[in-house]
């Protein structure tokens, strides 16, 4: 009998997106089992591709404007409008993203989220009643100085002079809010980690490495986020730098708090109401999951881990196609059978040609594939 099987990997981060995962794990099946019924659905947790999984969903229309990259170098950004609800999504790191610079040759301190203002000013103007945004993926460490600043918030130091680089947050003495205060009614948030904005677990530490800032950065970045985070509590009267997510995307999570009054979501759960997960759960026979690196990180609250528990509780089988996968991933027992790339090739060729190889794993596995099998790979 035909298995009804759902696909449905996140992105091989910086090789492949999740759609092109799904297109070639959907291949790869076909070519040994050509009569199974394959339901695609590529996934986000709010990173990069989160724009093009939310398209396919509502099926929006592209939009596309010229602004400026995290280190102000003009740029065409993409965006996206679903006319019949009026809502605008949009992908940060599609605009301010760390893959769009040239590895190595930006300071954190040299960059900002400047320009995603001219995206949220675009969806403002259409009248967009909601607005969806997925901040994973940045390049920026300025919990949202410089959004709020390209939408006219002013930043005043202790005599009155505008402060215009979040290096100098730590003269802040007050903030000057634009009128109107807010131009989005509603703006959903997805980040996909759980960090407040500071301290040993806050974006700086965590997260700046993977930027390019170092160890003797930290006290420096760290004392101009909380001076930001201080006068923000006296001025707003509330202390969102301790929310979860505030520390999301090197404090963007922060920023939209503070200065677009958004609700911070965890990934996953808003692109799993989105797509109906559970419906296409409930149909599935077999599922197929899959992302770049399958490591103790996935069990963090990351879609693929999310997505194996269900099935595990729901008692349906479970396939992990990584392209990398640690010892530590094998023994959560979540898998039904856990593969990857490297099984198959070095590393530098699963980076080099991850559709390529993927496809031929997913031949391999279907191959072989007994629903009945219970083993764990």
């Amino acid at each position: 009998m035909p298995l009804k099987i759902l696909v449905i990997p996140d992105k091989f981060k910086g090789t492949l997106p999740a759609g092109a995962a799904a297109q070639a794990i959907a291949r790869g099946w076909h070519k040994a089992r050509p009569h199974d019924l394959l339901d695609l659905l590529p996934m986000t947790d709010g990173g990069d591709g989160f724009g093009e999984v939310f398209n396919n969903l509502l099926r929006a229309r592209t939009q596309q404007l010229e602004t400026v990259d995290a280190a102000h170098r003009p740029c065409s950004a993409r965006w996206w409008w679903e006319p019949r609800t009026k809502t605008a999504i949009i992908e940060s790191a599609a605009i301010i993203g760390l893959a769009m610079l040239p590895p190595g040759k930006f300071h954190p301190f040299e960059l900002d989220t400047f320009g995603l203002g001219a995206v949220i000013r675009a969806a403002a103007a259409k009248g967009a009643r909601r607005c969806l945004m997925g901040i994973g993926g940045s390049a920026t460490n300025d919990a949202g100085f410089g959004l709020a600043r390209s939408l006219g918030w002013k930043f005043l130091d202790r005599t009155g002079n505008p402060i215009e680089q979040w290096t100098g947050l730590d003269q802040l003495a007050k903030i000057r809010a634009p009128s109107p205060r807010r131009c989005l009614r509603q703006l959903l948030v997805a980040v996909d980690v759980q960090n407040q904005l500071l301290g040993p677990r806050g974006a700086t530490r965590v997260y700046g490495p993977q930027k390019g800032l170092r160890s003797r950065d930290f006290v420096r970045a760290e004392r101009c986020l909380s001076q930001l985070a201080k006068v923000v509590k006296k001025d707003f009267g509330c202390d969102l730098a301790r929310m979860s997510g505030a520390g999301a995307a090197g404090g963007l999570g922060f920023g939209l708090l503070a200065f677009l009054g958004a609700q911070l979501k965890p990934g996953f759960d808003l692109f799993a109401r989105q797509a109906s997960v559970k419906r296409h759960l409930r149909q599935a026979d077999l599922v197929i999951i899959g992302e770049g690196a399958i490591d103790s990180s996935t069990f963090m609250g990351k879609g693929v881990g999310q997505i194996a528990a269900r099935c595990r509780k729901q008692g349906i089988p479970c396939i992990a196609l990584g392209g990398i996968v640690s010892p530590g991933a094998k023994k959560q027992k979540l898998f039904t059978q856990i593969h990857a790339l490297t099984q198959m090739t070095t590393f530098g060729q699963a980076k080099a040609k991850p559709a390529y190889w993927l496809e031929r794993l997913a031949t391999l596995v279907a191959r072989s594939w007994n629903c009945d099998c219970g083993c764990d790979g």
